[in-house]
């Protein structure tokens, strides 16, 4: 009888922690597990947006991230910034984002991100906004990016020592 209780109890535990295994999306594609899509509020009238996740490839073949579509967005390409010689610059990746086998990319800010340009309304904190991630060798997945606070930065959270591919 007793372990019937602990049995209960075990089950009770699970289902609360449910909600933290929601907050934390992610999506899988073949071998690619693309971790926590997400994007910052925007004010009234700002015309574009940045956006982040993680890539880890668990396969033994590289792809490249080629494409990326966002429900509602004009124009949406992948950037690279850094900064040389004490300027910062920003430039589009125009033959994508390698992800080497066995490795994890992180797109997040002043790295490697998604440009969101030419926003028909405002994205809203706790929404969720529908894209497409489009890869060479794995083909595309639905996904959806989770709009944080204005100013947030969840990968800061989330990191776990995982290298960021610097090409």
């Amino acid at each position: 009888m007793r372990s019937l209780s602990i049995t209960r109890v075990v089950a009770l535990l699970s289902l609360l922690l449910v909600p933290t295994f929601v907050f934390a999306h992610g999506f899988k594609l073949g071998s690619l597990e693309i971790g926590h899509p997400w994007t910052r509020a925007t004010p009234n009238g700002a015309e574009v947006a940045g956006g982040f996740l993680t890539i880890t490839n668990t396969g033994t073949s590289d792809d490249k991230l080629i494409a990326v579509e966002v429900e509602g967005i004009a124009h949406v390409q992948l950037h690279e910034m850094k900064t040389e010689n004490g300027v910062m610059s920003m430039r589009p990746l125009k033959d994508g984002l390698p992800i080497p086998a066995g490795e994890k990319v992180e797109l997040k800010p002043g790295s490697f991100h998604i440009m969101m340009m030419g926003l028909s309304q405002p994205f809203v904190e706790g929404t969720m906004v529908k894209g497409k991630i489009i890869f060479e060798k794995a083909g595309s997945a639905d996904i959806e990016f989770k709009v944080e606070a204005v100013g947030a930065n969840p990968a800061e959270k989330h990191q776990h020592g995982a290298a960021t591919t610097t090409d």
